[in-house]
């Protein structure tokens, strides 16, 4: 049932949708649904990325050989913020299996629909990732 309501939510629909909904099973199926869909890509990326270093490309020239470790280290180097990324989503996903998902852990209060949209992976509300950054930016990390 659930799975039917999200195929007809849209985020606008998701937006509109009444304070007290907050967090209800359709907003929670589509959110799950969003992070397995970014889980899934990334997945696939990690694939493609396997993939495309094990091609042994034989380059005499080492302007061209340098260019290509240089490309291989960026994919690398993607693929490791996107490895941390993945913990996250799984975090999330677990979170909605809890019934946190969608909650501040540090005010309990509601991180939005809207930050949600944007990021899937939030943890804290607007306010609450702002006062943090100005810490670390104050004392650094």
């Amino acid at each position: 049932m659930a799975q039917e309501l999200k195929a007809v939510i849209t985020e606008e629909k998701l937006l509109k949708m009444s304070a007290k909904d907050y967090m209800n099973d359709v907003q929670l199926a589509f959110f799950k649904q969003r992070l397995l869909d970014m889980q899934a890509e990334l997945l696939k990326n990690a694939d493609d990325t396997t993939e495309h270093l094990r091609e042994n490309e034989v380059v005499p020239d080492p302007a061209d050989r340098a260019t290509i470790e240089e490309e291989h280290a960026l994919e690398l180097r993607t693929r490791d913020r996107e490895r941390k990324l993945l913990k996250k989503i799984g975090q999330a996903i677990e979170r909605i299996e809890s019934g946190d998902y969608g909650w501040c852990e540090e005010t309990g209060e509601p991180i939005g629909v809207g930050r949600l949209l944007a990021r899937p992976t939030a943890t804290l509300s607007l306010e609450a990732q702002e006062r943090r950054e100005k810490v670390q930016k104050m004392y650094g990390d």
